[in-house]
């Protein structure tokens, strides 16, 4: 049941605050939460519609694809079939770096130049506009009403990016606290943090839970270890993603907080793409974002079968993405749930891990807290981070044009900041950075044992 003050923020507050900010995540939330029970047949019909549309606005004002159609002799008002959308190449890294201002569409409204978190190890510059943005609000806003919460509960946020952790200005504090959500740096758990981090979620007694599950798997684990019951705080579910969730950290989060866990798939170059329901499965949210999963040579992959995650999310109009390749792997169900919603299932995800890092002094870390230094400098085509000891740490570069010396130099001063002064730090410039054998590239790698929660840290 929810509050009056839960209501004044969902029914009033929130929906001023995207009004002014020109969003349109209110009406479309309340058309998602009614195209979510249409039958599939109607839901595959109105994609088909919406997917065409896409494609012949961005035909016509978007120099790429103006250009990408002519040369393929493609028409997109004849698309009868999402089959047809195979006649477009996917689009990978590589080709958004190289045709970045080519992808921006003519008449575009306001965007905002954003990063991945580079999970890949190939970091990525991209833009976003107004109807992206609030398509993944508004996809977000409707997947936690789906486990009874809504905006204006108090939520505690674990989260580690420099975009949420660099605008904590005073307009940004306002509105979070008339919102009841508070932020909890995921970075540096050390003891003492994880300690602070526990006593906030007991002050603040949340209705949810949001963040990395490695980061809330340690909170939990540290709790059990000091013997603080967060079980009986009234949380109502623990929403994860940025990772892949594995059955021990949900098992650990789930004990400790006496509440379900929600896993979500999603990026912020690809969207809000996936969560989990109640009854455990992974929803695509398939009115604004069409998923294939793809053999190595880009033919579909079969029912069951494991498959390269490709997107496109058809609100994403000022700047597309159009097939775009995620990086990860994984398999489409072929059967409704139970919750009776028509939304397709994602039944595995086999992606995105992170390591934690630890400093000089057993300050445990995110292993994000050192990617975000890395992925922000031009010229760096791949990376990979190594920390073999706490004594040593290897960064491996794999350079374009545009990197430079004083981007070595910036590696090695914002790594010892954060790991230690007394640290080596090595820069090194390969000519290439090979797969794993899953065909994956991790981004960091720690030889390091992590701090085992509740026990003394060890110091080098």
């Amino acid at each position: 049941m929810s509050s009056w003050y839960t209501k004044l923020c969902a029914g009033v507050l929130f929906p001023l605050h995207e009004r002014l900010k020109g969003h349109d995540s209110v009406a479309l939330r309340r058309r998602l939460e009614a195209s979510q029970w249409w039958p599939a047949e109607r839901l595959a019909d109105d994609q088909l519609m919406r997917l065409r549309a896409f494609l012949v606005e961005i035909g016509q004002r978007v120099p790429y694809y103006r250009q990408l159609f002519a040369e393929l002799g493609f028409d997109p008002a004849s698309l009868h079939s999402l089959a047809d959308l195979q006649r477009l190449p996917r689009l990978g890294k590589p080709e958004i770096r190289a045709h970045v201002e080519a992808l921006k569409a003519e008449g575009h409204g306001p965007l905002t130049r954003y990063n991945t978190g580079g999970s890949s190890g190939e970091p990525l510059i991209f833009y976003m506009g107004k109807g992206r943005k609030s398509h993944d609000v508004a996809a977000k806003w409707r997947a936690t009403r789906w486990w009874g919460v809504d905006i204006g509960d108090p939520e505690l946020v674990v989260w580690g990016s420099p975009i949420e952790l660099g605008a904590q200005d005073r307009v940004r504090r306002l509105r979070d606290g008339l919102m009841r959500s508070f932020l909890l740096p995921a970075f540096e758990m050390s003891a003492e943090n994880l300690d602070r981090f526990i006593a906030t979620i007991r002050a603040k007694r949340p209705a949810m839970l949001f963040g990395y599950p490695s980061s809330l798997a340690l909170i939990a684990q540290h709790a059990q270890a000091r013997g603080v019951a967060l079980n009986d705080l009234g949380i109502r579910v623990v929403f994860v993603t940025s990772e892949k969730l594995y059955d021990n950290q949900r098992a650990s989060i789930e004990a400790a907080f006496g509440c379900p866990v929600a896993n979500g798939y999603g990026a912020r170059d690809a969207g809000f793409i996936a969560h989990q329901c109640p009854q455990g499965s992974l929803h695509i949210s398939a009115e604004d974002i069409i998923v294939e999963t793809l053999k190595p040579d880009g033919s579909p992959a079969d029912a069951g079968e494991l498959g390269e995650i490709t997107v496109t999310h058809l609100g994403t109009a000022d700047f597309p993405f159009v097939r775009y390749r995620t990086g990860d792997m994984g398999i489409l169900g072929t059967q409704l749930c139970a919750c009776g919603r028509s939304l397709p299932v994602l039944r595995e995800v086999q992606g995105r891990s992170t390591d934690f890092v630890v400093a000089q002094d057993g300050t445990v870390m995110h292993g994000l807290a050192l990617i975000y230094t890395v992925r922000d400098l031009p010229g760096v085509a791949r990376f990979r981070i190594e920390q073999r000891s706490r004594a040593l740490t290897v960064v491996k570069i794999v350079a374009e044009a545009g990197f430079a010396p004083e981007s070595a130099a910036r590696i090695v001063h914002d790594f010892k900041a954060r790991l230690g002064q007394g640290v080596e730090i090595q820069v090194e410039q390969v000519d290439e950075i090979p797969a794993e054998a899953s065909g994956k590239f991790r981004y960091v790698v720690s030889a390091v044992p992590a701090f085992a929660p509740g026990a003394e840290v060890q110091h080098a």
